[in-house]
């Protein structure tokens, strides 16, 4: 079976990470097969929208530590970072379509961190957060240090990674980690409506949104005033400006092509 399955549908390339004996943590092969599922979906113009997600009870437990400590299939440290996990984080926040983290269960370590650098991360009722790292002598990766204190704020990261906190979805959800929680039981029937509802957006919009909050980022007030402006002119002249606007003034319901 593949380490990592993916799926196009409805415009949406759902990306499920397929190893549930061992929670969905990665080894070489799952990392090499994620980037080449988001290559597929990046390139593949019929994708709109994109979803990651976990097989079985959990999102992801992070690296599989049987690779780590096993001399023959150790790949190093540097291998691990350079040729996994960065690429991987790289992959997800440029690709200029909305990705869906959908966190149908525990995600723990780099699972956590791959999660919070999608779009919109989105988990079920029993899911959990971990940053697992300092329970074994790490430092965290995945851009963890990047992402979580930006979205929880300096003092609730640095808690977290240090004493390796497991939060609940709902917990998550109250500090403004996530968007938004589901029960279990619609937790699939609700990422697809979400994922449907973005990949009918007008997703060159959305693109070019996605490459403001990035820049955003590291941009003085300046230089972002000046990438809106650019942005916003270059969005005005997709074929979804103009049917969004004569939509609006025809009373009607757009129907975009996200482009």
């Amino acid at each position: 079976m593949s380490s990592i399955i993916l799926n196009i549908e409805n415009n949406i390339g759902f990306i499920t990470l397929n190893r549930p004996e061992v929670f969905n943590s990665f080894n070489r092969e799952m990392a090499l097969e994620m980037q080449s599922a988001l290559d597929k979906c990046q390139s593949d113009d019929t994708v709109r929208a994109i979803v990651i997600t976990g097989s079985g009870k959990a999102f992801c437990a992070g690296q599989d530590l049987k690779e780590v400590t096993t001399p023959e299939l150790m790949p190093g440290f540097r291998k691990i970072l350079e040729e996994h996990y960065n690429p991987i984080i790289e992959r997800i926040r440029t690709i200029e379509k909305p990705v869906i983290g959908a966190v149908n269960g525990v995600a723990a370590g780099a699972g956590a961190n791959i999660a919070l650098a999608c779009d919109i991360v989105v988990a079920s009722e029993n899911a959990a957060f971990i940053q697992a790292f300092s329970k074994i002598g790490l430092v965290p990766d995945s851009a963890g240090t990047f992402f979580l204190p930006r979205l929880v704020g300096f003092q609730k990261a640095m808690a977290l990674m240090m004493l390796g906190d497991k939060v609940t979805s709902a917990e998550a959800l109250q500090m403004g980690m996530i968007y938004k929680t589901f029960p279990l039981e619609s937790f699939e029937a609700e990422v697809s409506k979400l994922a449907v509802t973005l990949a009918n957006m007008p997703t060159k919009a959305l693109g070019l949104t996605k490459r403001l909050l990035n820049e955003s980022m590291t941009n003085n007030l300046q230089q972002q005033l000046a990438l809106e402006s650019e942005l916003q002119i270059e969005s005005a002249e997709s074929y979804d400006y103009n049917e969004g606007v004569t939509a609006f003034v025809e009373k009607r319901q757009p129907v975009f092509r996200g482009n």
